[in-house]
C-alpha cells in the first residue's frame, strides 16, 4: 500500500505548522521569561495574549507536573517542547505504512486532543484569555487525529483484502 498523496501533503503542512507553531510558543515563553516586558506578535490585546498563556502555570506540564516534582525540575517542561516531540513523532511514524505505526500515530493524536480540549478549558474558563498560537494548534491536533484515523481505516481495510 502507498501512502496517499493527500495524505502525506497534509501530514507534511500540519506537522510543519505544528512544529513553527510549538517553536514560536517556546521563543515567547523564554523571551518573556528573560524580558517582562517582551510583548509576542500574538499579545493582541489584554484578553488576547498568547505570553500571559505561555507563561501561565498551565505553559508547564499542563500545569499538573508541578503537583509531582518542583516548579524548576527538568521533567516540568513548556507545553511547547512536548509539541515539538509529538509533530516529530507524528512526522517521522507518518513514514511508516505499518498497522503497529498507525495504532500508535492514532493513540498519540487521541492524547494530544484530550490534552488539546483540557487546555482549551483553562483557556476559556480559567485564563479568561484567547491564544491565537493555542487555538492554531488545537486545530493541527485534531486535524492531524483525522488523518490518522483515515491511515488507519486504510491499513486495516488493506490488511483485510490481502488477508
Amino acid at each position: 500500500m502507498a501512502m496517499p498523496k493527500w495524505e502525506r501533503k497534509a501530514r507534511i503542512f500540519l506537522c510543519v505548522f505544528g512544529l513553527f507553531l510549538s517553536v514560536y510558543a517556546l521563543h515567547v515563553e523564554l523571551s518573556r521569561e528573560r524580558d517582562p516586558e517582551y510583548r509576542a506578535m500574538c499579545d493582541l490585546g489584554e484578553s488576547v495574549s498568547c505570553s500571559k498563556v505561555f507563561t501561565s502555570r498551565w505553559g508547564r506540564g499542563f500545569g499538573l507536573v508541578q503537583f509531582f516534582v518542583t516548579k524548576d525540575s527538568p521533567l516540568n517542561q513548556p507545553n511547547s517542547v512536548l509539541g515539538l516531540i509529538f509533530y516529530t513523532l507524528q512526522m517521522g511514524l507518518g513514514l511508516s505504512l505499518t498497522k503497529k505505526a498507525a495504532m500508535f500515530l492514532v493513540f498519540a493524536s487521541w492524547v494530544s486532543v484530550a490534552g488539546s480540549l483540557y487546555l482549551a478549558s483553562i483557556l476559556a474558563f480559567v485564563l479568561g484569555d484567547f491564544c491565537l498560537v493555542c487555538v492554531s494548534t488545537y486545530i493541527v491536533n485534531f486535524a492531524l487525529l483525522f488523518t490518522n484515523l483515515r491511515r488507519r481505516t486504510a491499513i486495516e481495510g488493506t490488511k483485510e483484502k490481502a488477508g
